[in-house]
């Protein structure tokens, strides 16, 4: 598994949110990202391949960008928020960082999951 994870609920379905696109990047400066990886949410709702397994994360600022808006155009629903981006740090390389993200279309929490 990757030493960095997501999974993606839809709060207004109960149910996993499939197929939202998804940017994990590494701050490289001020205002400054590099791309690490890119995936999209599995039917469970979960991107587990952003790191190659065994691969440790350098310490540092993290984003984790999810196109929430081409989600909720492919379900047909407006939403207010076209884009979420969860900033966080990797202080340990050697733990695991699992960074939820509970959606709706007019609302979103994230917090470090297990």
């Amino acid at each position: 598994m990757s030493a960095i994870t997501t999974h993606v609920l839809d709060l207004s379905r109960g149910r996993p949110a499939d197929g939202v696109p998804v940017t994990l990047e590494m701050q490289a400066g001020k205002d400054q990202w590099k791309e690490i990886a890119i995936g999209a949410t599995n039917a469970d709702g979960r991107v587990s391949s952003l790191l190659p397994t065994g691969d440790e994360p350098a310490a540092g600022v993290y984003r984790l960008s999810f196109d929430t808006g081409s989600y909720f155009r492919g379900k047909g629903v407006k939403s207010f928020y076209p884009g979420v981006a969860v900033v966080f740090e990797v202080a340990n390389p050697a733990e695991h960082y699992h960074v939820p993200l509970l959606l709706s279309p007019y609302g979103y929490s994230t917090y470090r999951g297990s």
